[in-house]
């Protein structure tokens, strides 16, 4: 980065080194560094508000200027949540409130996605924002503040009538999918509360929230998911992953529980490998998920996957003595000459 002795003074909050250069016939108060940025985009970006007001007092001054990642002094200080500065850009006629950068994201987009509060009221008190417009991989305001837990942002957005609180992603992924993801237990009962929210809606690989809130060991998320009766507890992805299967593959015991305490949960089913719960749990080793389920009556210790192998066999591959001690106990044969 080559700053210009403006834009170093603009970019550290220098207030009189900023006057005395301006006052300078030969300072273009536009110049960009190397990268584009501008001196006014570098004072807001670090929230430096008299710095940022001298600029805009300038008739020469472009507020709307991009940097080489389309990036605006608006965009910038959006996404670091300098409301001050914010608002007196917003103020201009000359600045776009719903521009976008190379990754799509508009100042809204940035401000939800870090939870700026603040920041996020203001812009969505503008008629000319639009509070659903996605970025290029096709996440929304919304799914980006859900994604990060951001409560407050979550409901301000949701108070809204022109914003899909299901709109899915690239990837097919919504709102309550990532939340579930990611363990938001807050931002997960907000949407819960929405009628217009499907609780079941896979992504593109079939995975469900309960699914993935199950293989990532969030057992408050499992509770409530499966307090809904629009959730199956027993839905499997295109690689017939189940909830179950997902949660012994990472040795999550209380969700194994939970979902074994499901009366439409098959402990036994297989993957499309063949692959069922326990032997999941005895590839990887998590003896206290074997442990549970073969304290089931219908688990079938011995059932082979589509190439023959056990759960003895993924255990012996691996080494895991103590899960080959549960899956084959000494016989009194062999205690007695031990």
């Amino acid at each position: 980065m080559v700053n210009t002795p403006l834009a170093w003074a603009a970019r550290n909050g220098h207030e009189e080194v900023v006057k005395i250069l301006l006052g300078r016939d030969d300072i273009d108060p536009n110049k960009p560094n190397a990268e584009g940025q501008t001196p006014l985009m570098l004072a807001a970006w670090n929230g430096h508000e008299e710095v940022v007001k001298i600029l805009l007092g300038r008739k020469d001054i472009d507020p709307d200027k991009s940097d080489d990642r389309d990036q605006t002094p608006l965009l910038l200080a959006a996404g670091n949540g300098h409301e001050v500065v914010v608002n007196m850009l917003l103020g201009r006629d000359d600045v776009n409130p719903n521009c976008s950068d190379v990754f799509g994201q508009t100042p809204l987009w940035v401000a939800a996605y870090n939870g700026h509060e603040g920041v996020v009221k203001m812009l969505l008190g503008r008629g000319d924002v639009d509070p659903d417009k996605p970025e290029n991989r096709g996440q929304t305001p919304l799914l980006g503040a859900t994604y990060n837990g951001h409560e407050g942002v979550v409901k301000m957005l949701l108070g809204r009538g022109d914003i899909n609180p299901d709109e899915p992603d690239v990837n097919e992924r919504t709102s309550l999918w990532w939340a579930a993801h990611c363990g938001h237990e807050g931002v997960l009962e907000i949407l819960l509360g929405r009628d217009d929210v499907n609780p079941d809606k896979s992504d593109d690989c079939g995975e469900t929230p309960l699914l993935r809130a199950a293989g990532n060991g969030h057992e408050g998320v499992v509770r409530m998911l499966l307090g809904r009766e629009d959730v199956n507890p027993n839905y499997s992805d295109q690689f017939g992953h189940t909830p179950l299967s997902e949660a012994a593959y990472g040795g999550y015991e209380g969700i194994v529980e939970i979902l074994l305490g499901c009366d439409d949960v098959n402990p036994d089913k297989p993957d499309n490998r063949g692959q069922t719960p326990l032997g999941c749990a005895a590839e990887i080793g998590h003896v206290g998920v074997v442990e549970i389920l073969l304290g089931r009556g219908d688990v079938d210790p011995d059932k082979h996957d589509n190439k023959g192998q056990t759960p003895l066999s993924y255990a012996a591959r691996n080494g895991h003595a103590r899960v080959i001690a549960l899956l084959r106990p000494p016989t009194a044969a062999t205690q007695s000459t031990s």
